[in-house]
């Protein structure tokens, strides 16, 4: 789907579900990562997340939609906006939109592990970080530290 489809689809529900045109701009933003969506309060365009469509589906972005666009017309009309009004609650259950995005799998990456060993006990450091072994001794001995390996590991 692309921006001026997600556009047309944004002016269709807002005149189906709340009678009322939909006159700025609806555009996905790849940018978003724990939302669905955002209603910004300065210019009155909406960003949806593309993956409400590619891993949950049609149905899901429109609830997304049916959200932002209830943040939308209340804020229009002079009212809060805020998720734990009234008013919001019970337009939102009115249209059928959903009340929270559904949870996104996480896209992790390899984390890397860095491995040091102390040069007199042989005690094992192993750090996320870079340690500069010029100024980090070892803790338990205060031996020199010695850049091992690097690991990469899928959960850490």
């Amino acid at each position: 789907m692309t921006d001026r489809e997600l556009q047309q689809l944004v002016e269709r529900i807002s005149l189906q579900s709340f009678g009322k045109p939909f006159k700025h701009r609806a555009v996905f933003n790849s940018r978003l990562r724990s939302t669905g969506g955002r209603y910004h309060l300065q210019d009155h365009h909406i960003d949806i997340n593309p993956r409400m469509l590619t891993v949950f589906g049609e149905a899901t972005l429109e609830g997304v939609i049916k959200h932002e666009l209830v943040h939308y017309h209340l804020h229009l009309a002079g009212q809060s906006g805020q998720h734990r009004t009234r008013a919001f609650k019970q337009l939102l259950q009115a249209v059928g939109g959903l009340r929270y995005a559904p949870q996104q799998p996480q896209l992790s990456k390899p984390t890397t592990v860095l491995i040091y060993r102390c040069e007199k006990c042989g005690q094992i450091y192993q750090r996320k970080r870079r340690i500069n072994t010029q100024k980090f001794v070892c803790g338990k001995c205060h031996g020199r530290l010695i850049f091992q390996k690097r690991n990469s590991q899928s959960d850490c």
